[in-house]
């Protein structure tokens, strides 16, 4: 097992924050639009530089959209910033009439998503966000690991033509990818070769991923791990090419097994090698208050979940 270490722990929403900040000193097309959640967004830096190209429209998500929308006419690439929830569920008519149905080039990012929003509980936390999303026609739909490959895919997306969808989270954690790494849209990257099984996690999970390959190496059972930060589209090419290896597959998502990467997956399978599947996952459940580690826990999005699935699986081969 490839060996990982980290120097800090720091948020993926941070990781936004730069990438914005660092596309206001280099695009001059970024706009950013926020509902009320500057501090929370990590949004203050690049207003600070550009005031001009920021605009607050208050608790008003649905006409944040229609404004970001109108705004793309003009050639300017704007971000809208708010939770996850009010991302996508309180506005999803707005998204998909005034942005995707028209391809505008909106870029919509979203902090707190999953469990890890905590102790703001069930209303505040989403997990059915990427299955929303993935299912607007044109949309692209992006999870990242950590602080820095959050700031690679906030700048990698400002390059890229049409709607998007970017999802990062509150919690510290581990930040283990390179700081100077190439964010390519729609490509998996392999963390470890492996030869027994193959794991697939995005977001938060890709830590937890590492660490139970840790775990099975330790068994004497080899992982082959990708990080799948994209979600829609989708690097059929790389699962196929590990799952053909392995001959079996966990995904792991901090997200509802329902319309999540498992089922992106499954059906990437199905049509082409149908391979034995487990889901760590929620299961089909709303969450509640703690803090996210107690949640993690609580839901099984952890490490012990992962290497429980994969001796699932294994005896499915």
């Amino acid at each position: 097992m490839k060996k990982y270490t980290y120097t800090e722990k720091i948020d993926t929403r941070s990781g936004f924050g730069a990438g914005l900040t660092e596309l206001g000193r280099t695009n001059p097309n970024v706009v950013a639009l926020c509902a009320d959640l500057v501090g929370s967004l990590k949004m203050q830096d690049f207003i600070n530089e550009n005031p001009e190209r920021f605009f607050q429209i208050g608790i008003a998500e649905a006409n944040m959209m229609g404004i970001a929308a109108g705004l793309t006419i003009g050639g300017k690439i704007p971000f809208t910033g708010t939770f996850a929830n009010f991302s996508t569920g309180r506005v999803y008519d707005q998204i998909r009439q005034s942005i995707a149905y028209s391809d505008k080039n909106v870029k919509i990012c979203a902090s707190h998503a999953g469990l890890t929003l905590g102790e703001d509980g069930a209303t505040h936390q989403i997990l059915e966000d990427i299955g929303l999303m993935k299912m607007l026609p044109g949309m692209t739909v992006i999870n990242p690991c950590d602080f820095n490959q959050t700031k690679a895919a906030t700048i990698a997306i400002a390059e890229h033509e049409g709607p998007v969808y970017l999802r990062f989270g509150r919690p510290a954690v581990p930040n283990f990818t390179p700081a100077d790494q190439k964010f390519e849209i729609g490509k998996a990257v392999k963390i470890n070769e492996g030869s027994d099984v193959t794991i697939i996690a995005t977001g938060h999970l890709v830590w937890e991923a590492i660490l139970a390959g840790e775990k099975l190496a330790e068994q004497g059972i080899s992982a082959d791990i990708l990080d799948i930060h994209t979600i829609k589209p989708l690097d059929e090419e790389a699962i196929l090419a590990s799952v053909g290896k392995t001959g079996c597959v966990v995904t792991a998502e901090e997200h509802n097994f329902l319309g999540g990467l498992g089922e992106s997956v499954a059906r990437t399978l199905a049509q082409n090698t149908p391979a034995p599947q487990e889901f760590v996952a929620t299961q089909d459940t709303f969450g509640e208050s703690g803090t996210p580690a107690q949640l993690m826990d609580k839901y099984g999005l952890n490490s012990e979940a992962i290497v429980k699935a994969v001796t699932k699986v294994l005896k499915r081969k």
